[in-house]
């Protein structure tokens, strides 16, 4: 989901300096568009394990499902990229970045990429029916095009589209470039001063994460919210900030050690993966599920993205800026975008399988073969052109 390339994606990579010298930042650069893929792998990999029928294995399926974690980097790395240009601009004490910039780079990046995906499944699922599809209507099509289709009541049986059903991460996304200019606004100028005092930025921060665990508690007490209020952005919120903090440590530079960060981020996500996260859902069901699943994936979140985003030099960065990782990173967000249509037309017209059977590795495998070549393309044809 930015600044370059993100599930919901961003601003151009070179925009990013780096503090030490030119091949350094391009190295930097390249690792942050590495964990882009890693990001969007994660995604296919968990959609692979659903449609195959493997979430009801036990902690196995736990762990396959919690793969989804590929989201909150998405989100994390949109934190840190868009959030910072505004404490750049409140350390050197310059002037803020400009909003109408900002916004229409956030539309041109992710818009074109995004309506060909749309249009090409109301066409596609025109001519199939694989399944209950109740967002395939034209009310349906205005709504998922303007990314407002989760901000309903009954929400998988009014909007969600069969081969869009992702998608109610990128509305999520795009609620957050929204508000950000407002969240920078109210933490540099009203809290900071136009100062940079980054004790009080941090408190800042800490306040808007708390925003996620206050909305859970309302959404999962009250009954006179839609369903679909638990797919809105203060839910997710905390995983943003997460990232907006990377973003601070960054200007104070400090750094992330990958010998130290991904250890940690995989005993997290084994942690996650019990039943303390809750089941095998978007949304969990409990209020403590919901929380305990809020807090650890902006932990491993954040841990995942901390070497390359804080300037670590080893392994781990050096995988993430190598060749294919790079170019996975490129066409990640599109690999995201097409993946769900690719892996039912893989599961059905080439694997032959009924769904919620069949081996898992070979659905990933085959839908990534079929997905990379076809992404690639839709990133020629709708990127944005220097």
């Amino acid at each position: 989901m930015t600044v370059s390339r993100s599930v919901a994606g961003s601003s151009d990579q070179g925009g990013l300096e780096s503090v030490d010298a030119p091949s350094s930042r391009s190295a930097r650069v390249a690792s942050l568009t590495g964990i882009r893929a890693v990001a969007a792998i994660l995604v296919v990999v968990t959609h692979a394990a659903y449609t195959t029928g493997k979430y009801p294995q036990g902690y196995l399926g736990l762990v396959y499902s919690r793969a989804e974690i590929g989201v909150p980097i998405f989100f994390v790395l949109s934190g840190f990229l868009l959030f910072r240009p505004w404490v750049r601009s409140a350390a050197s004490e310059g002037g803020p970045p400009s909003v109408r910039r900002y916004a229409w780079h956030r539309v041109r990046r992710i818009m074109p990429a995004y309506v060909v995906t749309v249009l090409l499944a109301y066409l596609l699922y025109h001519f199939r029916t694989g399944g209950p599809n109740p967002g395939h209507t034209w009310m349906g099509l205005f709504r998922n095009l303007t990314l407002s289709q989760i901000y309903t009541d009954n929400y998988l049986f009014s909007y969600l589209h069969q081969g869009l059903t992702q998608m109610w991460s990128l509305a999520v996304e795009a609620a957050f470039y929204v508000v950000l200019p407002l969240m920078a606004y109210l933490l540099l100028v009203v809290l900071c001063r136009r100062r940079w005092r980054p004790g009080l930025l941090f408190l800042g921060l800490a306040l808007l994460a708390a925003v996620s665990p206050v909305w859970l508690w309302i959404v999962h007490d009250s009954t006179n919210l839609p369903d679909g209020a638990r797919l809105w952005l203060p839910t997710y919120l905390a995983w943003f900030v997460a990232g907006m903090a990377l973003t601070v440590l960054g200007q104070l530079k400090v750094r992330g050690y990958a010998v130290v960060c991904v250890p940690l981020a995989v005993v997290c996500y084994f942690i996650a993966s019990t039943p303390i996260a809750g089941e095998p859902t978007t949304s969990p069901a409990k209020l403590s599920e919901a929380l305990a699943k809020t807090f650890f994936y902006a932990v491993i979140a954040a841990l995942l993205v901390a070497p390359p985003a804080l300037g670590d030099r080893g392994w781990y960065n050096r995988f993430l800026a190598s060749r294919p990782m790079v170019f996975l990173g490129e066409i990640s967000y599109e690999i995201f975008l097409i993946h769900l249509m690719v892996m039912e037309l893989v599961m059905v017209e080439v694997m032959r399988e009924p769904v919620y059977t069949g081996s898992m590795l070979s659905l990933f495998v085959l839908t990534m073969v079929f997905t990379i070549p076809a992404a690639w393309l839709l990133h020629r044809f709708t990127r944005v052109r220097s």
